[in-house]
């Protein structure tokens, strides 16, 4: 198994300066990570630097709280698949599911999936920490009937980051059909290995690197 081909290698924190971000895709380069997942106003600086290789950009969208609107997310979306990404991982209104509003949800899932117009992937980031497993459950249902490629576990800067046991309950809800992204805590090669044995095909993490030399990072994301 190429582990390296599964890991987004993750810098959102708002205070990351250029030379960070240089380094991040330097090393995403170097063990060929499937894609660098950077604030969007980086994707088009990624996109010109990683340009000839296989490493995609990955940007996100309604970051970190998922409370704007779909037309927003839509924009953002356009946006940045213009700017060079091929990957948008777009957080859920996740008020909406706490308010059992499943068709808010769905709009605002299906309104990125439309804007991505099949150009990027869209990963649909859930923030299992704050939900209940039956408001995982929908919201992973939402994101099937929505059209979208990916469900993902956290955006991690909220309460908690990703647990095998929700990966497990995503890939079931889910099923075989689209992709399940842990992230958030995943700091070394072992936590990797417990979420890929629990269904995930995609890691999100800042410690990609430490994650293949087999250190332990004690990074949040």
């Amino acid at each position: 198994m190429n582990l390296a081909s599964m890991i987004d290698h993750t810098l959102l924190r708002a205070d990351a300066a250029e030379a960070e971000i240089a380094k991040l895709i330097e090393e995403a380069k170097a063990y060929t990570f499937a894609s660098v997942c950077v604030n969007p106003t980086w994707v088009s600086y990624a996109a010109e630097r990683l340009a000839g290789t296989p490493v995609k950009v990955c940007t996100v969208i309604g970051f970190p709280l998922g409370a704007s609107t779909p037309e927003t997310k839509a924009f953002e979306t356009r946006d940045a698949i213009q700017n060079g990404a091929g990957e948008i991982d777009m957080v859920l209104n996740i008020g909406a599911i706490k308010s059992s509003d499943a068709a808010l949800a769905e709009r605002d899932i299906r309104a990125v999936v439309e804007a991505a117009e099949g150009k990027a992937l869209v990963k649909v980031i859930i923030e299992t920490c704050l939900l209940t497993d039956a408001e995982k459950v929908l919201a992973c249902e939402l994101a099937v009937r929505a059209g979208a490629d990916f469900v993902k576990t956290s955006t991690g800067f909220s309460t908690g980051g990703a647990t095998a046991e929700d990966v497990a309950l995503m890939r079931k809800t889910v099923g075989p059909a689209i992709g399940v992204k842990a992230s958030g805590g995943v700091r070394s090669r072992e936590d990797m290995e417990k979420m890929i044995e629990a269904g995930a095909t995609r890691i999100g993490a800042s410690s990609g690197v430490k994650i293949m030399q087999g250190e332990q990072s004690d990074s949040s994301y």
